[in-house]
């Protein structure tokens, strides 16, 4: 190198930092189909995606917290880091050294009056000896404390952080709104009209998935003097994947574990709907297991464009009310409807306790519910005028909107419904109200 150049060099015996974040996975739907077809130009494709989830992620992170990691072909990996477990520690013992620092100083007042209104002699020896033995005893207890709250910190409720529950809102934010941007941004919109993925009809879509986990990780650089990888590595990371795939099970947009969930604000959790409780594979962690009800299908995003300095606004003026009151948030949930979640909420409940029939006849009016809503609101009038053309052209009517109607279902419904109905609606003998994902 040059004299006096600046160099990085890697070093591989650099251990790894232990942080807390917050996890998400991304992925483009049917992307071996369009790999195969696109072939090299895919990557214009992946960047266009790239463009919107990235902004989308870093806007509503907290601070600076907000970052894609890595692309894995179809799938990105995005990190909301809290910070370092070190740093909590940290402040554990910082807060720990001031808690017991005026305890002591109290108790040091107490004991300096009470000796001086003590009698001098064999009574005064003995009143300092006592309190050179509490001092002792108060110094062990603090550094016991001080101890347990090093040891607490590495299992800390993340719960416990102040802030957090805006925290997570912007973090699940983000991804939603990465949802809504990949429906109106007109380069990803333009690829609709690519014959090679459309056949020159406009049937090809961008579709995406989301999962979300929260936790720790190891922190740290993964590679060699001639390539280094930014990486994390946890079961977190591996369950936020998990929570991605298991979307397609779910026929969701979206889901979000246990962990995340219990760190939003009451405004948010509001909006969520409980699926199921699992475990999933690699992994004996009973979880409940949520989404948050998104469609694009009868939703023209293009009407709630922002400007990025009005969403950066948007974003700087965050409050659990947003939930309430943002275009995209409720327009991508309009087909869910308060009947439909309480037989939704019936049934899911039956099902966990093992009454099968009764959760079968809940879930199926259900998605009756569901789809009769999406019918007559006109969320899908473009699938509805080409049933017409079908039927014009001699498809039976009957088999032509019998199949619509399945696209339309809710997609938990049909997953709990097909579950049970495959085990005759008769639960296992050691059931307990959790069903292991075995697909990763």
């Amino acid at each position: 190198t040059q004299e006096g150049a600046l160099t990085e060099v890697f070093n591989p015996t650099v251990p790894g930092k232990s942080v807390y974040a917050l996890f998400g996975f991304a992925a483009i739907n049917s992307f071996d189909h369009t790999l195969r077809q696109l072939g090299g130009d895919v990557m214009i494709l992946i960047n266009d995606v790239a463009a919107v989830l990235h902004g989308e992620v870093f806007r509503w992170g907290f601070g600076d917290s907000g970052q894609c990691n890595k692309n894995l072909g179809s799938a990105f990996l995005m990190v909301f880091r809290i910070g370092l477990v070190k740093e909590v520690i940290q402040k554990l013992e910082q807060a720990t050294d001031v808690v017991f620092s005026n305890t002591t100083s109290k108790k040091s007042g107490v004991r300096k009056r009470n000796k001086n209104a003590k009698k001098s002699g064999s009574d005064a020896s003995f009143s300092k000896l006592a309190i050179t033995r509490s001092v002792m005893n108060d110094r062990r207890r603090k550094s016991q404390r001080v101890a347990n709250s090093s040891r607490a910190a590495m299992s800390l409720s993340l719960q416990s952080l102040p802030g957090i529950s805006t925290f997570t809102d912007r973090a699940v934010i983000g991804m939603l709104k990465s949802f809504a941007g990949i429906y109106r941004d007109n380069k990803l919109l333009g690829w609709k009209n690519d014959f090679r993925l459309g056949a020159g009809v406009g049937a090809f879509s961008v579709n995406m998935i989301f999962g979300m986990d929260a936790g720790w990780a190891v922190e740290g650089a993964v590679g060699s003097e001639y390539k280094i990888d930014a990486t994390y590595l946890s079961p977190h990371v591996n369950m936020a994947s998990r929570m991605m795939s298991a979307c397609k099970q779910y026929g969701v947009s979206i889901l979000l574990s246990q962990a995340v969930q219990e760190l939003m604000s009451d405004t948010a959790r509001s909006k969520l709907r409980h699926l199921d409780t699992v475990t999933v594979k690699g992994s004996s962690l009973k979880q409940r297991i949520f989404t948050y009800d998104a469609r694009h299908k009868g939703v023209d995003f293009f009407l709630f464009s922002r400007s990025d300095e009005q969403a950066d606004l948007d974003s700087d003026r965050y409050s659990p009310n947003v939930w309430n009151t943002d275009q995209d948030l409720r327009a991508m949930r309009q087909h869910v409807t308060e009947d439909f979640e309480k037989e939704f909420n019936k049934g899911r409940d039956a099902y966990l306790s093992g009454d099968w029939i009764k959760a079968l006849k809940h879930l199926v009016s259900a998605n009756e519910i569901m789809v009769e809503n999406v019918m007559d609101q006109g969320y899908i009038q473009d699938e509805m005028n080409e049933l017409q053309n079908r039927i014009l052209d001699g498809e039976d009517a009957r088999a032509a909107e019998e199949e619509l109607r399945t696209e339309t279902g809710d997609g938990p419904c049909k997953c709990l419904i097909n579950y049970m109905e495959k085990r005759k609606a008769i639960p296992p003998d050691d059931w307990k109200g959790v069903r292991p994902l075995t697909s990763k």
